[in-house]
């Protein structure tokens, strides 16, 4: 029988990685005619933010991957072990979309269909984050089923510090794994969180070691990894070090090398797990609970879109210019003069821009 082909388009990649690798069982044999798709960011001088032209190469990446008879899962991952996904390419929005609405739209559109595809693959999807996994990155890996990490693996937001909200996922479905208090702590302040203390709170479904010092493997050394009561009776866990033990950390990271070796294991032992079930209850399983953050996602991803492309006028354009634009060790703009200028009242103009951001401040200096 010839079998019909349910691609809408063959897609060929120039920005992302499409690989099928072979699915192996539980004794790591592979397993003849079966597969793994990878979807792979690969764009690691910039942390694997992703550009217009990758979002739609993801897009289609996913909805191949579901359609392929062979594939048991998809894993979703990046190049490299500096980060996972860092959002959207910041040069791009910054030189491009900063100030362009009406642009900022129609690339909200691409971004939301590929969020949408992966919720609804037909195949289980795991991110393996191979290092941070930060702001829409965050978004598009808690998308994805289970998160197979990296311990040196950072989580967390950046928006409001950047000019955003954080509307393109994380408001939809972070309040799902750990809980209101603790996602809007995250949405707002921006404070990453280790790998060990998103393990923690419900975030994460496993994490592996990935420093190797002196031929073994050793846990994060920028990271609590000892759980204790702190004077007022809570748990500390996961928590990063700080003063002379985050130094020491610092140099024992230097002394080391990332070995990604065990995370791969990890996924393989959780596709391995997923082998031995019967496909279609296993995706129906998922896309029940999938359901969850489709809810949400459904409700708001249209608001979302047009209140993000509006913002591209007025912080978003500060936000993202500051950091493509603004020297090293000064990103943001000036956060207290911003606020009392709109205390005054006035409007957001060029004199505003230049009042509040990194670039201009340094050349009136």
């Amino acid at each position: 029988m010839e079998l019909k082909d349910h691609n809408l388009t063959r897609t060929a990649y120039r920005e992302i990685l499409f690989e099928k690798r072979p699915c192996r069982d539980h004794d790591g044999s592979v397993v003849p005619g079966l597969f793994n798709a990878w979807i792979i960011l690969n764009n690691p001088a910039q942390f694997n933010s992703y550009t217009t032209q990758a979002v739609k190469e993801v897009t289609m990446a996913f909805a191949e991957a579901g359609n392929d008879r062979s594939v048991v899962a998809v894993v979703f991952t990046a190049v490299g072990d500096k980060a996972f996904c860092t959002g959207g390419n910041t040069r791009e929005y910054a030189e491009y979309y900063a100030g362009n609405p009406q642009e900022y739209a129609q690339y909200m559109r691409l971004f939301n269909d590929m969020v949408s595809g992966i919720l609804k693959c037909d195949k289980p999807v795991i991110n393996r984050v191979n290092g941070m996994r930060i702001a829409g990155g965050q978004e598009i890996g808690m998308a994805c089923d289970f998160t197979v990490a990296s311990d040196l693996a950072r989580f967390g937001q950046a928006g409001p510090k950047h000019g955003s909200a954080a509307i393109g996922g994380s408001t939809d479905f972070l309040h799902l794994h750990v809980g209101y208090d603790k996602a809007a702590q995250s949405l707002t302040f921006c404070e990453h969180w280790s790998a060990h203390y998103a393990k923690f709170i419900g975030l994460v479904t496993e994490i592996v070691p990935a420093l190797r010092i002196d031929g073994r493997y050793v846990p994060n050394p920028l990271v609590v990894t000892d759980r204790f009561l702190d004077d007022m009776g809570n748990i500390v866990y996961g928590q990063w070090r700080t003063g002379d033990e985050a130094a020491r950390g610092r140099a024992l990271l230097k002394q080391g090398t990332v070995d990604l070796g065990e995370l791969d294991k990890a996924v393989d032992r959780l596709i391995a797990k997923l082998l031995h079930t019967f496909p279609n209850c296993t995706v129906k399983s998922l896309s029940e609970i999938r359901k969850k953050k489709l809810e949400h996602w459904d409700r708001n991803k249209e608001s979302s879109r047009e209140w993000l492309a509006l913002n591209m006028m007025t912080e978003a354009r500060a936000g993202f210019k500051a950091f493509n634009e603004g020297p090293k060790d000064r990103r943001e703009v000036d956060f207290v003069k911003l606020r009392q200028l709109l205390a005054e009242g006035r409007p957001w103009d060029e004199e505003m821009h230049r009042a509040i951001s990194p670039q201009y401040r340094t050349e009136q200096a």
